[in-house]
């Protein structure tokens, strides 16, 4: 029993990551694939403000977090792998990518690492890989990555669709995840995981975290800039325009949900930034969701936020016929009459 604990534990686990920073907006990343149960379980270690780290192939847990605490003390991405590659005891089985704080990367593809192995890295970046089908997985990530504009996640997928496209893993597809971590990122600022997603197990596990990310944007990415917006003032012209291309890109596709439209008008129009495009987004919500309440609700607040008064009551008004007993919208419908005597006073 023993043997057979053992074998298992050294089961070659094929994978391709891609390891980044965004110096504008401070910004960790990791995006991974693999034909493996739930990699994102496996390879990614983050910590904001310090840096990223993907530690795969026969993976050594403790290499993430030993690299993180050395970039934690100020070491660089070298400095950092050279000293846990030394505390290691099969180095040559490893692969490891990292970049540190400043945006320094480096990779090691150990010796021992199953064919295709290998790494590529550039300013802001780490993309490594092995069990691949070829050097042009790597190699087509790193491109894609630095030609793609848009937010750190984006580009991070991007890549890792790239990899996929061009072969892979070659023994097939299992799982992914996409992290990106940001000093006060998380939902409402409470942690620093801006985005946080997984595929555990799935036949196209890229093309099901791009399905999810495609809504996580919108209801999670694009209020988190919003906040980080108000919070972080050296910063607020930038964290904007990141959320108001969220808004953009939503308008601009062929998403059916009436939930992201809905959400990103409210977020938007609760902050009163980009009132035409709120109103649209608040619109098309409404559009797929005629009979929603709480969806008229948010049309009035985008009216208000776009100080048209007299449409905010009626939508209200309409809101409040669905549901009657409803507090919060009464409470909204008496903020938006009050603005509206106020300017025909």
């Amino acid at each position: 029993m023993l043997t057979i604990l053992i074998l298992l534990a050294y089961i070659p686990s094929g994978t391709f990551s891609i390891v980044a920073m965004d110096p504008e907006t401070n910004e960790w990343g990791v995006a991974v694939a693999s034909r493996v149960l739930d990699v994102g379980y496996i390879v990614p270690w983050l910590k904001a403000e310090v840096g990223a780290v993907a530690s795969q192939a026969y993976s050594n847990p403790y290499l993430g977090p030993w690299a993180l605490e050395e970039l934690a003390q100020g070491k660089s991405a070298e400095e950092a792998l050279k000293i846990i590659l030394e505390r290691d005891t099969m180095p040559e089985e490893r692969q490891v990518g990292i970049v540190d704080t400043e945006g320094r990367s480096v990779s090691h593809t150990g010796q021992s690492t199953n064919a295709w192995a290998g790494h590529r890295i550039a300013p802001y970046v780490a993309v490594q890989g092995n069990i691949l089908t070829g050097p042009e997985v790597v190699d087509s990530m790193l491109a894609v990555f630095q030609r793609t504009k848009g937010v750190l996640a984006e580009r991070l997928l991007s890549a890792l669709e790239a990899g996929e496209a061009a072969g892979g893993d070659s023994r097939g597809k299992q799982s992914a995840s996409l992290i990106v971590v940001r000093k006060r990122g998380g939902y409402q600022g409470v942690d620093d995981r801006l985005v946080d997603l997984k595929v555990v197990d799935n036949a196209e596990p890229v093309q099901e975290l791009r399905r999810q990310y495609e809504m996580w944007q919108y209801n999670f990415l694009s209020p988190a800039y919003l906040r980080l917006a108000l919070e972080e003032k050296d910063k607020e012209e930038m964290l904007l325009k990141k959320a108001y291309a969220l808004l953009v890109k939503a308008l601009e596709s062929e998403i059916e949900s009436p939930e992201v439209y809905n959400s990103l008008a409210w977020e938007f129009a609760l902050k009163k930034k980009y009132p035409e495009k709120t109103l649209k987004a608040a619109q098309r919500a409404h559009e797929l969701a005629p009979d929603d309440a709480n969806i008229m609700d948010t049309l009035a607040e985008a009216y208000y936020a776009a100080r048209n008064y007299e449409q905010a009551v009626y939508w209200e008004k309409k809101a409040l016929e669905i549901e009657p007993d409803n507090e919060f919208f009464n409470t909204q419908l008496k903020k938006f009459e009050e603005a509206l005597k106020a300017i025909e006073e």
